[in-house]
């Protein structure tokens, strides 16, 4: 079973997967071309990831419901708001997502000291829901 693996460990990770496993994050963000530096397949509707927290365990089973891939600049406030981090705009949702794409340890992680995202860097909106959680 593939693994769902949200942000690196750490904070925010465990951030993350709490708001899921309350029920709060029905969606997620991520990169094109992040899945095509590391040759990973996107998710499709219907398939199951084990989500791992910050220790490397599993916490729960997800199933994905929706795969859009789309400009930056059309990520929609639905989406936004069902990241279930709070924000409240797609501005806000996008400040701190910026923020993330453009940390030194994502820029490493794409092996691109200068990589930046603009309204027309793609990337993958994912729904999900909790079918089985563990432990």
């Amino acid at each position: 079973m593939k693994h769902a693996e949200f942000a690196f460990p750490g904070p925010l990770r465990d951030k993350l997967v709490a708001a899921i496993l309350r029920g709060e994050k029905t969606s997620t963000t991520g990169l094109l071309v992040e899945y095509e530096k590391y040759g990973e397949e996107l998710p499709a509707v219907g398939e199951r990831e084990l989500m791992i927290d910050s220790a490397g365990a599993g916490v729960a089973v997800l199933e994905t419901t929706e795969v859009r891939v789309l400009p930056l600049s059309e990520v929609d406030l639905q989406h936004a708001l069902d990241e279930g981090e709070g924000f409240t705009s797609v501005a806000e949702w996008r400040a701190d997502h910026t923020a993330y794409w453009h940390s030194a340890e994502m820029r490493a992680a794409l092996e691109d000291p200068e990589f930046t995202v603009d309204d027309t860097t793609m990337v993958v909106a994912t729904r999900f829901v909790i079918v089985e959680r563990i432990g």
